[in-house]
């Protein structure tokens, strides 16, 4: 008997520590919650990029002026990881407005067909890497934890049949935190 109330209060205890945890999480959450949406200004921010496709979009902050972008994109035919480095910088007179600009990487996984520079190639698997540049606006609504990016994103690829392509990029919409 002892031994069933010792794994009892062992049990009690876990998820007392467990319960506490994810209160901490939570409270944590709401206040960097509160101070994104009394802001212009966020340090991460998770959403959709949609364009020719669309993607999930993770960007953060390192410090006021430079961030990281990781974006998973679905294209029709296959999967595409894009991670930038961003440069920002203010525009005067629009608070909550910033352009930016800088370098990145991608690794895709394409299969079957699909158009390149307007010419249908076909691929039984491409897994491709590039180069990409981006240069966009970005703007954090004050009053509410949105951002809003519009971007475009220049790519060279690696590949056989593949090279320049300049339909990447998009409009994001992400939840700020």
């Amino acid at each position: 008997m002892e031994i069933v109330n010792t794994n009892r209060e062992l049990l009690t205890y876990n998820m007392k520590k467990k319960f506490f945890l994810a209160v901490l999480v939570l409270a944590v959450s709401i206040v960097q919650a509160q101070r994104s949406t009394n802001s212009y200004n966020y340090k991460t921010a998770l959403g959709v990029k949609v364009w020719d496709g669309a993607g999930v979009s993770l960007k953060h902050f390192f410090n006021s002026k430079n961030a990281g972008e990781l974006i998973a994109y679905f294209p029709g035919h296959g999967f595409r990881l894009t991670g930038l480095y961003e440069i920002h910088g203010p525009i005067s007179g629009a608070p909550g407005l910033k352009w930016y600009i800088g370098p990145g990487m991608h690794v895709g996984f394409y299969e079957g067909g699909h158009y390149h520079r307007g010419h249908r190639h076909h691929h039984d698997h491409d897994a491709v890497v590039g180069i990409d540049g981006v240069i966009g606006l970005d703007y954090k609504f004050r009053g509410a934890p949105i951002n809003v990016s519009l971007d475009w994103q220049p790519s060279f690829e690696f590949a056989d049949d593949h090279g320049f392509s300049g339909s990447w990029g998009g409009l994001g919409i992400r939840y700020t935190f």
